[in-house]
């Protein structure tokens, strides 16, 4: 799977799963190039999500959401998942 590929499933996953005002997902791969743990076919992924739904809950709870509903391509396609809510 490339890059695009990925940010498009995740970003449909989280758009049909939790209620969003605003999504943005970044490529931030680069960022691993050089670690011994990284992965070819592995990425890290920096989402910016505006969600007046996630602001309701703490910050481990949103987390929780959010990695439960990425299970899938946590496991087999996301070295690193950085999350910010605003």
């Amino acid at each position: 799977m490339d890059i695009n590929q990925l940010i498009a499933i995740v970003k449909k996953k989280l758009i049909n799963q939790i209620q969003l005002e605003n999504i943005t997902i970044e490529d931030k791969s680069f960022l691993h190039k050089n670690h011994k743990s990284n992965e070819k076919g592995k990425y890290h992924l920096k989402i910016l999500i505006t969600s007046k739904e996630l602001n309701k809950l703490s910050k481990v709870e949103s987390n929780r959401i959010i990695h439960k509903t990425l299970s899938e391509e946590i496991k087999l396609y996301i070295h690193s998942l950085q999350i910010l809510i605003n």
